[in-house]
């Protein structure tokens, strides 16, 4: 495998969600043609062996994951404690973020606070303070994308987050 090859791969596995041939283009430092070419490398490499992982192509771009028969490890080996309260104010920012915490709250209601601070504990949302410093702004991480695999759901549910926004 070529050094563009095994640059894209890196790129893909520290970003964690789904690359647009632009983006991986900028982050390898490469002009578009190239990385097209170290992709479709790399895309190759993986189809003919026999690894956990996979590049798959998703509406936002490419992106490194674990393939569908090695999906029941995520939940052994990095289990989420989340409640039904917090898995909702989860997928709300998921639709609708990057949210400000108070409409958050108007959304889901003050227990919102309390699961957004388990939610950031957990990973699977950060905070950003909002430029006038009164609130923050709500959105999901890199670790919401791997945990969930959402480049798997069907178009459809693009469609809607679309939609929402």
């Amino acid at each position: 495998m070529s050094r563009l090859a095994s640059t894209i791969e890196a790129i893909l596995y520290l970003k964690a969600q789904p690359l647009s041939i632009a983006e991986i283009a900028e982050a390898a430092a490469c002009d578009r043609d190239s990385a097209e070419e170290g992709l479709l490398e790399l895309m190759a490499d993986y189809a003919h062996r026999d690894s956990a992982l996979e590049i798959v192509e998703t509406p936002n771009g490419h992106g490194l994951q674990l393939r569908e028969a090695f999906q029941h490890l995520v939940q052994i080996m990095v289990p989420a404690d989340l409640g039904i309260g917090e898995l909702r104010t989860l997928a709300a920012v998921a639709i609708k973020g990057p949210i400000a915490q108070t409409d958050l709250v108007d959304l889901r209601g003050s227990g919102a606070y309390q699961h957004v601070q388990e939610l950031v504990l957990q990973g699977f949302v950060r905070k950003r303070r909002q430029s006038d410093g009164r609130s923050y702004w709500i959105q999901v991480t890199d670790k919401f994308h791997q945990y969930f695999q959402l480049n798997q759901l069907p178009q459809s549910f693009e469609k809607l987050k679309n939609k929402q926004e």
